[in-house]
């Protein structure tokens, strides 16, 4: 296992309850090296997916537009020897009640698949997440690429805090009930008149991010995000009465987020 580098910002030695929430401009790895162990309930990590492209977003009432690059100077390989010691320096956070959240896409997630089981464990594995978005082109050439996967493991199966979200039913037999959502989360993407819209490019929504944090953290408890982009995860934790912890490299993406929680009185 890659250990984390020391931290390039000035970072306290240790952190206290009293220091959350919080949101910094810093590397997930270097974060990560600040942090005690056992300290945080879930992670959500939404990293560059290796799609090849900079990721830009659109200039929305009148914010800056904000970009970064999702290119890298290489093959799967170079992404991969990236991302492994960052998701490697989280494992060590985790409550044994915790549990991590790894969003990514079809570009590398059967890879970064391979790198989570050695990182927490074949059998801390829990589900494999498919987040139907709808949006986007289509092709002549292939089925249209409408989803994302989000992998779930455990710090520890079997103590990880758990409470299922539930949605309506669709069945006959239980028609007017509600059930335990599936596997497969069929939640809109933001479009770019949507009212969430912050103008950052990759934004998730708040509903995706709310059923993740309700169902895997519990109350009271501390989430963390360490590429939180305009910071969905973190308003989605205040909103749930959650304790977060957030940063990103991109100087943009967190003013954003320092914008919207502000707004928030987070």
């Amino acid at each position: 296992m890659v250990r984390p580098r020391p931290p390039a910002e000035p970072a306290p030695d240790a952190w206290a309850a009293d220091d959350l929430p919080r949101l910094v401009k810093s590397d997930a790895l270097d974060l990560a090296g600040s942090l005690p162990h056992e300290s945080i309930d879930l992670i959500y990590v939404d990293p560059p997916f290796f799609s090849g492209r900079e990721q830009r977003g659109t200039r929305h009432r009148g914010r800056e537009q904000v970009s970064y690059p999702d290119h890298w100077a290489g093959d799967l390989a170079v992404y991969l020897a990236w991302l492994e010691p960052r998701l490697a320096a989280l494992r060590p956070l985790l409550k044994q009640s915790g549990s991590i959240y790894v969003h990514l896409d079809w570009h590398a997630v059967h890879y970064v698949k391979v790198e989570m089981d050695r990182l927490f464990g074949y059998a801390n594995f829990l589900n494999e997440i498919v987040w139907l978005y709808g949006l986007g082109g289509s092709s002549p050439r292939y089925w249209p690429r409408k989803h994302d996967t989000i992998l779930w493991y455990a710090c520890e199966a079997g103590r990880h805090h758990f409470e299922a979200a539930l949605v309506e039913a669709t069945s006959q037999r239980m028609q007017g009930q509600r059930k335990k959502a599936p596997d497969y989360w069929d939640i809109p993407a933001l479009n770019n008149m949507a009212h969430e819209r912050l103008g950052y490019p990759t934004q998730k929504p708040e509903a995706l991010l709310a059923r993740i944090v309700e169902s895997s953290c519990p109350a009271g408890g501390t989430v963390a995000d360490f590429f939180c982009g305009s910071g969905t995860t973190l308003a989605a934790a205040h909103k749930t009465g959650r304790r977060w912890i957030g940063c990103d490299v991109n100087r943009q993406a967190v003013a954003i987020a320092r914008t919207r929680l502000d707004a928030l009185g987070a």
